[in-house]
C-alpha cells in the first residue's frame, strides 16, 4: 500500500531539478507552442545583462501540467519566463520508474535555448531468487550499482552529446539532500519496527555535467543535472513446505530511478541562462493536493488487489489440500515443469528487455520528442533545426528563418500566398540525423 513515504524521494533533491513542494494552485493546462520560429531578443554579441533581460523580459508566468487519470487535475505548476514557449505532460511511469513525474520543455523565443525535465528511467539489480520476479520490460540494462556521474556519461553518449566535464554540485544542496533522507528514514522507522520488518535503505546521489552539441551552425552548451534515487529492500528466506523442495534463500533487491534536467543554450549565452533560471527559482512545483489524491487512489487499488490475491490464495489452498495425497513423483514432476516455465518466461523477458533497450539507446531523442508531442525539422538550405509541434505533417520556414508555417495539406504552399520566400523543412530524428 502506498503512503506519503512513496513520494518522499520526490521531495529529495527537488532544487537540483527545479522542482519544489507547494500548496495546490488552480489554473488551466498549459498550451504548447505551435512550433513557430520568432526573432531572438538578444544577439550573440549582446552583453550578459542584455541576454538575461531577454530571457526574463515580460517577467515570469505559470503553466500547468494536468493528470488525465484524475479528471485532468492540476498535478504541477511550472514557472517559466513569460515570453517562452512551453510543452508539458505528466509521465505516468512504467514498471521501473513507477511514480508519475512532470515532464516539460520550455523554449526561448528564438528556439535555440531551452530547459527540459526529461522522463525518469530506472533499473533493478540484486541477488537471490526474488530478483527474478522484478519487472524488466521497460528497465535500463544495468546489472549493478551506477554512480550519478557515471549515469550522466551514459546519458550524454545516448543523447549524442559531447561530455565536456563534471560540474560540482553545491555543498549546501548535497547536505540538504542527506538531511531529507535522514528525516524520511526517521519518520517511518517506527512503522517498520511495529511490523518487525527491516526498513528499506534509501540513498540519493546528485550529479551535474557540462555537455555540448551543435544545432545547425550554432555551438550549443548544456548542463545535465541528475538525481539518482536507489532503494534497497531485503526479503527474508523461507523454509520449504514440501518434502524434497529446497528452502528459498533470502534476497536483496535494489531499485534505482534517475530523474534528469537538461539546460541548453548557444555557448555565449549558456552561463547567463543558467544564472537566470537558477536565480529566479524557475521550474516545476508538484502540487500537494494532487499528490494526496494520487496516493489515495492507489491505496484503494492496492486494497482491491490484496483482497483479490487473498481470495485466489484461499482457493489455491483448498485445491492444494485436495491434491495433498498425490504421489511424490507427480509433485516433483510438477515442480520441474514449473521451474522450466519460469526460466523460459525469464529468458523471454530478458530478450524483450534487451531488444527494447537497443531501440531506446539508438533513438533516445525520438522518444523524448514523442513524449513531448513534438518533431524535429531541418532547413535543407541552412541546416538550421527547430523543434515544432508534431500535430502537422508539413512545415515551411521563410528566408529569414524567423517565421514558420505548419499544415497537414500536402498541396499547401505559402509561396505567393504569404510574403517572402518559403522553404519546406525536412523532418529528421530528434537528434537531427536524417531518416
Amino acid at each position: 500500500m502506498l503512503n506519503n513515504r512513496t513520494f518522499a524521494a520526490l521531495a529529495i533533491g527537488l532544487a537540483m531539478l527545479g522542482c519544489k513542494s507547494a500548496q495546490p494552485t488552480s489554473g488551466g493546462a498549459a498550451v504548447s507552442a505551435e512550433g513557430s520560429a520568432t526573432q531572438a531578443t538578444a544577439g550573440d554579441g549582446a552583453s550578459a545583462e542584455q541576454v538575461k533581460a531577454s530571457y526574463l523580459s515580460g517577467g515570469t508566468t505559470k503553466a500547468y501540467i494536468q493528470d488525465p487519470t484524475l479528471n485532468n487535475m492540476n498535478a504541477a505548476e511550472v514557472k517559466i519566463p513569460a515570453n517562452w514557449h512551453f510543452q508539458g505532460v505528466l509521465y505516468q511511469g512504467g514498471n521501473c520508474a513507477s511514480i508519475p513525474t512532470p515532464v516539460f520543455r520550455a523554449t526561448s523565443p528564438d528556439g535555440l535555448s531551452f530547459v527540459e525535465r526529461m522522463p525518469p528511467l530506472g533499473w533493478f539489480y540484486g541477488q537471490g531468487p526474488f530478483i527474478k520476479y522484478m519487472p524488466q520490460s521497460d528497465c535500463l540494462p544495468f546489472k549493478g550499482a551506477m554512480s550519478a556521474q557515471e549515469y550522466l556519461k551514459y546519458l550524454a553518449a545516448t543523447m549524442k552529446l559531447d561530455y565536456l566535464s563534471d560540474d560540482p554540485v553545491p555543498a549546501e544542496l548535497t547536505a540538504s539532500t542527506q538531511q531529507s533522507i535522514d528525516r524520511a528514514a526517521a519518520a517511518y522507522a517506527g512503522s517498520y519496527a511495529t511490523m518487525h520488518a527491516q526498513p528499506p535503505k534509501t540513498t540519493v546521489e546528485l550529479a551535474r555535467a557540462i555537455v555540448s552539441t551543435k544545432n545547425g551552425t550554432f555551438v550549443m552548451k548544456g548542463r545535465l543535472a541528475v538525481m539518482v534515487n536507489c532503494t534497497e529492500s531485503y526479503y527474508a528466506g523461507q523454509k520449504s513446505l514440501l518434502r524434497g523442495m529446497a528452502d528459498m534463500p533470502p534476497s536483496t533487491v535494489d531499485k534505482c530511478t534517475a530523474e534528469t534536467q537538461y539546460i541548453s543554450a548557444p555557448e555565449a549565452k549558456f552561463e547567463t541562462l543558467v544564472k537566470a533560471w537558477d536565480g529566479q527559482s524557475l521550474g516545476a512545483t508538484e502540487l500537494n493536493e494532487w499528490g494526496q489524491a494520487w496516493i489515495q487512489r492507489n491505496n484503494q487499488q492496492s486494497q482491491q488487489r490484496i483482497a483479490q490475491m487473498n481470495a485466489t490464495a484461499a482457493a489455491q489452498r483448498q485445491a492444494s489440500a485436495q491434491q495433498f495425497q498425490h504421489d511424490q513423483a507427480v509433485r516433483q514432476q510438477m515442480h520441474e515443469q514449473f521451474m522450466q516455465t519460469m526460466q523460459a518466461g525469464t529468458d523471454r523477458s530478458m530478450a524483450r528487455t534487451q531488444a527494447s533497450m537497443n531501440a531506446r539507446s539508438t533513438a533516445a531523442s525520438d522518444w523524448v520528442d514523442y513524449a513531448l508531442d513534438r518533431q524535429t525539422v531541418r532547413d535543407p538550405n541552412t541546416g538550421q533545426m527547430n523543434k515544432v509541434s508534431s500535430s502537422y505533417t508539413h512545415t515551411w520556414v521563410d528566408s529569414t528563418g524567423k517565421n514558420s508555417y505548419q499544415t497537414n495539406d500536402v498541396n499547401a504552399n505559402p509561396n505567393g500566398v504569404l510574403p517572402g520566400n518559403w522553404t519546406q523543412q525536412t523532418q529528421t530524428h530528434g537528434d537531427g540525423t536524417s531518416y
